[in-house]
């Protein structure tokens, strides 16, 4: 017999594709709503599949027809999305809301907002619990939307309960800025050394789809309303992840570890790098939800690298991942500005 009825907005995403096998393998009817209304290979023949744009007036309310158990959203940003779900309350059980960890904000007011400032670089606690102080609540940036969602969603928690999931890093196959893609496109261009700052010793905590699509999956059978953080068992160091990637490939490279921030072009720069480690607690997730991590990092990777590999085959890593290069620019293979880094390091050495 069915758990109920699971809508999925954002299901064609990366984690959408995720949660909604996690759901159907868990006993529930699962409709899988996209802008293209496609569906995954692996979902289940019985996944029902929608075209929507969630920003279309009316769109959802209509798609929703007489209402779901659950609904799961990937997509939601800012006051106008949270009023929307909260206007559906009487059609929706339940919602499951993917936020983000760059809410959190230190206690000096530094955050992911601030870390392109001098000096502004967030010192977290390790690990950072749910009850850390977040940005303002806000429209202009992702962080402050984001935290605007979240705290309309919980206001509106005796209507509508909502489980909401600070997600960390998250990596894993169908990533659109895959941050492996720094370590793999070396190895594949036959790069022999590489370049980390801060001494290889930065942490930013993965998350795996498949970890998320679990605390979605527990989430929705324990309706609540509440914030919990998202993230994998381990949080490695750069360093640590670009062994990992080598072991994937079975290559050997030499990492030069610089001692501090990065060098001039961004040389030692990577997407995980960052003074401080970022490490989120996962302790409330275990408590209230029994979550216990389906993968770990290194466990995952195999498959991350042969997709990231497959998707560069024959093609210039800017079409292959359009989104890397608008988050980080030419920078992240800037090969020329490394090797003249690297002379002038062996010449001191």
């Amino acid at each position: 017999m069915a758990k109920g009825n699971a809508w999925v907005l954002g299901a064609t995403g990366q984690i959408g594709r995720a949660a909604v096998r996690a759901l159907v393998e868990d006993g529930w009817e699962v409709t899988a709503a996209s802008r293209g209304g496609g569906r995954d290979t692996r979902w289940d023949s019985a996944v029902r599949t929608t075209a929507l744009d969630r920003d279309e007036g009316g769109a959802l309310a209509a798609a929703l027809g007489d209402g779901c158990d659950v609904l799961v959203d990937m997509v939601a940003y800012g006051a106008d999305h949270a009023r929307q779900l909260t206007g559906l309350a009487d059609r929706i059980g339940s919602a499951v809301v993917i936020s983000s960890g760059a809410v959190y904000e230190d206690d000096q007011g530094h955050s992911f907002d601030t870390q392109g400032e001098p000096g502004g670089a967030p010192r977290y606690p390790v690990p950072i619990p749910e009850t850390q102080r977040t940005v303002s609540a806000g429209d202009a940036t992702y962080a402050t939307r984001k935290i605007r969602l979240e705290r309309d969603l919980l206001a509106a928690g005796g209507v509508l309960p909502v489980t909401l999931l600070r997600a960390g890093a998250i990596h894993g196959t169908y990533c659109r800025s895959p941050r492996e893609l720094w370590f793999v496109k070396r190895l594949l261009d036959g790069r022999g050394r590489r370049v980390l700052s801060y001494g290889g010793t930065s942490r930013f905590h993965p998350v795996h789809s498949s970890n998320v699509a679990e605390l979605i999956r527990l989430a929705a059978g324990q309706p609540g309303s509440r914030v919990l953080n998202a993230g994998d068992p381990q949080a490695p160091t750069v360093a640590e992840i670009g062994e990992a990637v080598d072991a994937v490939l079975g290559r050997s490279t030499e990492t030069v570890l610089m001692a501090g921030a990065p060098g001039e072009g961004g040389v030692g720069s990577t997407p995980w790098s960052a003074p401080h480690s970022i490490v989120y607690d996962m302790t409330a997730a275990e408590r209230e939800l029994g979550y216990r991590p389906v993968t770990g990092y290194a466990q995952s990777l195999p498959e991350t690298v042969e997709w990231i590999a497959a998707r560069l085959k024959d093609k210039d890593w800017r079409d292959a991942f359009p989104a890397m290069l608008r988050a980080y620019g030419e920078k992240l293979f800037d090969y020329a500005a490394e090797d003249a880094w690297l002379e002038a390091y062996d010449r001191r050495a």
